[in-house]
Order: C-alpha cells, then structure tokens, then sequence
C-alpha cells in the first residue's frame, strides 16, 4: 500500500511505557499494572494495553496513504486521509478490551492456549474520526443498509500488518452491514485516540473502532475495505475467538459449529470497572466481603460530577463504568464483585462452567483473597 509498510521483522518497534507488563515481545503484548488501570475514567493512550499479531506497520508517506473500498458495490474507490478529514468528525468515548482479558485466571482451572493477560487487556478512551456509515455513503451504500444490490452483507477489514497465523498475510474481521451503516452505532474509522493522531501501537494512521464488541474487530493500520456476501473467512474469524463450552478441547474442536465472537458479556473487576457488551448500560455492581453469601451495592460513575444512569442521555454507552465502595474488613477473606447490566444480564459465578479451549470471554465472578495486614496487589 503506498505511504504505509507492513515490515516483516521487529527491528523498528515504536518505543513503550516501562511500567507495561509485556506478556509477550515478538509480536509485542503488554498491559498496564492493575493499580494503575482505573486511576482514570480515560485510559492515557501510554497505559493503554498493547494487543499486536505482528510487527507494526510504518507510515513513510501520509499524503500518499490510501485504501480501497470494493467488492459487491456498484462505485468502488480509493479514499486518502483527506477525504476522510473532510467528513463530519465525532468524539466516541468507547471501551476496547481483549476476548482474552482475565485469560490468566481461567488457565488455573484448565490449561488454555493464548497470550496470558492478567486483568488489565482493556482500556477506555475517546476516539476521534468519521462515522463508518458516512465513509460507507461515499461508495453509494445508504445509512441502515442491511444487504446491496449485489448482495453484499458484511464490511470486511484488511490491515496492512502481516500474521503468522495468516500465513504471512495480513490481519483481517468483519461486521454485518446493518451495523456498519447504523450511525448509531458509532463504529468509527478513527485518526485520533484521547485528542491526539494515533500512535503506531494503536492504528497510525487509521484504524477502524468497533463499539460494545470484542477488540479483535476493531482492525488497525487499514489496507482495504471489502463488502463481501458472508463473513470474513480469515483466521482470527473462523478458526479463534470463538466461544465453546467446557465439554470441548483441541482434540474435538469443530470450528465450523460457532460463529465468530462479537459482543462481550458483562465484567467486573474488584479495584473498580464494570463493562458490557452492545451498548448495554451497567445497572448495579454488587460487592460481597465474606465470599458472596452478602452483598451491597457499590455507587457507579464515569464522568466526574455528573451522576450515573445506566441508559441516561449524558453516560457513554460504549464505555465502561468506574465503581466504589467503603468497607470495613476486620479479618481475612474474600472480596467477590459481581456486576449487571440494564438488560439483566449477570456474571456467571465460577469459572468452571464457562472453560473454554481458547481462553476467552472469562466473565466469571472476580474474587480477590485479602488477608489483613498484607498487600493485595
């Protein structure tokens, strides 16, 4: 792609925050310290986590950057940064977080394959860029277009970076059209992260940002996008990210029988934030201190000053919801929370009962073992 190279070594790795947990170094993966995750209701973009599949891409020439818009469309075309700066710009304050946050925790049931995150494989910021929708618009595709005239069901999007897992071909996901053309929906191409251009670790110099669903679909470093019939047919859709029950192991996997992940279910962790998936308002955090036989019900926030509604006009529904509460421990034990959402969807209390061979989605109920007079970080 003119103005933007895929590099096939680490050699010219951007520089990174030395308080990152690094999880993994060639591809870089890494994740801020637990104490350091919520002090914010947004996420500094150097605290942000770092989640790659491979080296990252290089911008050499912005004003020749340029990808594609093709496939089962009547007008395709090519679109340079500065088409896209011309349309309606938007601030999106949205939550990204790994399918395989909290991936540590479930391989202490059974051992899972993947990159070991701890807790902290997600992040809120507030991104900047044209609506998808309107960029959609440009190639004569309506707002809330489920199906084109040539049949055309789904956006697909090509990044420029080149995976292992694709056989040294470049990473790609896909969404349904409905969604992708529903303003409402916020999925952004995005040049900005917090009100500054991207760095090379987040998407330089555009990245798609896909709200209330898993970050895997929210493609960095743009090549192409592709309307296609069915869904992306690339590795991190059919053959990862997808959820299966305990009952299966990498001996009688059939990948084939679940289709791709995309919403995330409602999480909690004890030092403060609570998210959900599709938008979906944080409706009560519970808090136990004796193990889960009591519960009381933590205060939630997200903007300084400005109380929270869990589907109030002024909360951000594709954020994550900060939450606190005071307690009095007098001796050692266990401090569980448990958060759900307006739609009345709840954590799953052990994580035995949501196993799954890849590790992901682990929404289960966080307990944290305090022993006074010790440190519980």
């Amino acid at each position: 792609m003119p103005g933007l190279e895929g590099p096939s070594d680490y050699s010219r790795e951007p520089p990174r925050h030395p308080c990152l947990q690094i999880n993994a170094k060639e591809p870089f993966n890494a994740e801020p310290p637990r104490s350091l995750l919520v002090s914010s209701y947004v996420t500094p973009v150097d605290l942000f986590y770092k989640r790659n599949h491979g080296p990252i891409p290089i911008v050499d020439d912005l004003e020749r950057y340029c990808f594609s818009i093709s496939g089962l469309i009547k007008n395709p075309k090519k679109l340079f940064m500065k088409d896209i700066w011309m349309l309606p710009k938007y601030n999106v304050a949205a939550t990204l977080q790994c399918a395989g946050n909290r991936r540590t925790a479930m391989s202490k049931t059974r051992k899972v394959k993947g990159v070991g995150w701890d807790v902290s494989a997600l992040g809120n910021a507030v991104w900047g860029g044209a609506k998808l929708a309107d960029v959609l618009e440009l190639v004569g595709i309506p707002n809330l277009t489920s199906t084109t005239q040539s049949g055309g069901k789904h956006v697909e999007f090509v990044s420029i970076d080149k995976c292992k897992e694709e056989n040294g071909g470049p990473y790609k996901a896909s969404i349904p059209l409905s969604q992708a053309t529903n303003p409402d929906a916020d999925v952004l191409l995005a040049y900005e992260m917090n009100g500054e251009t991207l760095n090379r670790d987040h998407g330089y110099p555009l990245r798609v940002v896909v709200p209330g669903i898993i970050g895997a679909r929210s493609v960095k470093w743009i090549d192409s996008i592709n309307i296609i019939a069915e869904e992306c047919q690339g590795f991190f859709m059919q053959k990862d990210y997808k959820m299966f029950p305990p009952s299966v192991d990498w001996d009688n996997i059939n990948w084939a029988s679940r289709r791709p992940q995309m919403d995330f279910p409602v999480q909690v962790k004890i030092s403060g934030y609570a998210v959900s998936g599709g938008g979906r308002g944080i409706e009560r955090v519970d808090v136990s201190i004796d193990g889960g036989k009591t519960w009381m019900e933590a205060s939630r926030y997200q903007k300084t000053g400005i109380p929270y509604v869990a589907d109030g006009i002024n909360s951000d529904k594709w954020a994550w919801v900060l939450f606190e509460v005071t307690v009095d421990v007098m001796q050692s034990t266990e401090i569980v929370a448990k958060a759900v959402d307006i739609a009345s969807n709840v954590q799953p209390e052990k994580v035995e009962d949501i196993w799954n061979l890849r590790g992901i989605l682990n929404t289960s109920w966080h307990r944290v073992q305090v022993r006074v007079g010790h440190s519980n970080m």
